[in-house]
């Protein structure tokens, strides 16, 4: 008899369903964390959502066991994946506060497509690379006068993003033992180390406003939470050039959630930069995996799911 129950359903899903998840809610908890910021300075805000995150990660995976079974190499990733994770929250909150989300969302891609230009090796490939690039170049429409300080935030947001999917792809492809959800569990701990220092004080208010720290706590799990477990398991069965290339679909999604939560409503131009980007989804094909490199990715997959 076929397996049944919530781990079945997580097994047979596919890859790309993991990372409609991910894209929908990466941008609908900060949509929500900008009508908060009425209320809580960006810092505040930033530290809300790792700290409730990681409340969560604690109680539903142990990350301290995790931790403890690791070699010092592998813990150096996890602190590495940490430390990426808070500064690029902090940075990501601070450019909000400045930058449409839509514009930060399309900056937050061209580090990436770096990422997926390495695993690009057909003509096909390549075409879908180009479309993605003309697609956020249309979205991002930045101009330079605008408001700088946000700027240099976003694109450090970017380049702090690259990093995030470098490193939790190790985690989920080469950590021994440890599935990529409980290695995202152990870095979200490290991260309340790091972010401490720079969002304590901004996020004391809400100890004495409920709906503040209601609002926090719910920005924390739809920004961390769910997209960064869907993460998890669309990397444990994807090559990082094929996760990155889908990652085109954020400003789309961004701009899309800016409708629906913020009423910033898209021009011509930035609908045919959507077009363009789905376009460079459906061009893409991801490449071959050697028969060694792909029996290891199945028995990763097992891993996952197993423990999800």
């Amino acid at each position: 008899m076929p397996p049944t129950g919530p781990r079945a359903v997580l097994s047979a899903a596919p890859p790309w369903t993991y990372f409609i998840g991910s894209a929908v809610f990466h941008y609908l908890g900060p949509a929500f964390a900008v009508l908060l910021f009425t209320k809580l300075a960006p810092l505040g805000v930033a530290a809300l959502r790792i700290w409730s995150a990681a409340l969560v990660f604690a109680l539903w995976r142990r990350p301290w066991r995790a931790l403890a079974g690791l070699d010092a190499g592998e813990r150096r990733t996890i602190i590495a994946w940490g430390a990426a994770l808070a500064a690029m929250n902090v940075c990501f909150y601070l450019a909000i506060a400045r930058v449409p989300l839509g514009t930060v969302a399309a900056i937050e891609f061209l580090p990436v497509i770096v990422l997926a230009a390495l695993g690009a090796r057909t003509v096909r490939n390549l075409a879908a690379l180009v479309a993605a690039v003309c697609g956020v170049y249309v979205l991002t429409g930045i101009r330079l006068t605008g408001e700088p300080l946000g700027l240099v935030f976003a694109f450090a947001n970017a380049v702090l993003f690259a990093a995030y999917i470098v490193l939790a792809h190790r985690t989920a492809r080469r950590l021994r033992g440890v599935s990529g959800i409980d290695g995202l569990a152990a870095a979200m701990l490290v991260a309340c180390v790091f972010v401490a220092p720079v969002g304590v004080w901004q996020a004391a208010p809400a100890m004495i406003d409920p709906v503040a720290l209601a609002a926090g706590i719910g920005v924390g799990i739809c920004s961390s939470v769910i997209p960064y477990v869907c993460d998890q398991l669309a990397m444990a069965r994807m090559a990082r050039s094929t996760y990155a290339l889908l990652v085109a679909l954020l400003p789309a999604t961004a701009m899309v959630i800016g409708v629906l939560v913020l009423r910033q409503l898209p021009s011509l131009p930035e609908l045919a930069g959507v077009g363009l980007v789905v376009l460079s989804v459906a061009l893409h094909r991801e490449p071959r995996t050697p028969p060694a490199e792909e029996k290891a990715t199945f028995s990763q997959e097992g891993k996952t799911e197993c423990d999800t």
